[in-house]
């Protein structure tokens, strides 16, 4: 198939360091405070308010909170489940092998991380042992990453396996199930995906597989972005 991706010619990911402009303010770390939309006038403050956060039993055991990189005014948002041993050791999303391939994935239908994409997770604290996070966990979470879509403003969000698509939206269909359709949520345009782990752990190229499956699917993508980007919306 012309163009198809090279799924296991894995990319290196540039090392970029996370924001070190913090600015602390009083923002509830305690689940029972919220966080209302607006609180964040930026993206900048929220990595150093993660980093001291106890919303959830997941801030006990972190190293770092990953919280976001690539563009903060992308036309894309991904969003993953959680940070991984390499994430938590660097603080930065997606670094690991599951995140090259991502980068590949993206490069095959001409999309950047640094300049078309920006990328965070549901939970920014590693879970013990990569365990899914728990919803409690999730929900502790997600009104920093509700300010996170706010301030990206993305036209698309591509929710990168069934967690993520959870988190959002609520919906508790298997990623099988859903993945490659377009839901609304919130007057957005999102996708649920394969997770770039899955695909890792299924390596058939053949027809209807994961990976044929995803080609598909961020071709379509890129379909989308592009009418978009044409209409002016």
């Amino acid at each position: 198939m012309p163009d198809q991706i090279d799924l296991f010619n894995l990319s290196e990911v540039k090392d970029t360091a996370p924001p070190a402009d913090f600015n602390p303010d009083l923002i509830p770390t305690d689940v029972k405070v919220p966080i209302p939309s607006g609180t964040y006038p930026t993206l900048d403050p929220i990595p150093d308010h993660c980093n001291r956060c106890h919303r959830c039993d997941l801030g006990a055991t972190r190293t770092h909170a990953v919280v976001g990189r690539g563009n903060p005014k992308a036309d894309i948002m991904i969003v993953g489940e959680g940070p991984g041993q390499n994430e938590d050791e660097t603080g930065i999303p997606f670094i690991g092998k599951a995140g090259q391939l991502l980068e590949k994935i993206l490069e095959s239908v001409k999309l950047s991380s640094q300049d078309d994409v920006y990328i965070s997770n549901v939970v920014k604290c590693r879970p013990p042992n990569n365990r899914t996070p728990t919803t409690d966990e999730m929900e502790a979470c997600k009104p920093y990453l509700m300010e996170q879509i706010r301030l990206v403003d993305p036209k698309i969000i591509l929710l990168t396996g069934a967690t993520a698509v959870k988190g959002i939206t609520g919906d508790k269909r298997g990623i099988t199930k859903i993945r490659g359709e377009w839901l609304e949520w919130d007057n957005r345009l999102c996708m649920p995906i394969f997770h770039p782990a899955y695909l890792l752990r299924n390596q058939s190229r053949e027809k209807g597989g994961p990976k044929w499956l995803m080609w598909q699917d961020i071709q379509a993508v890129r379909a989308k972005l592009d009418e978009i980007r044409g209409s002016g919306a």
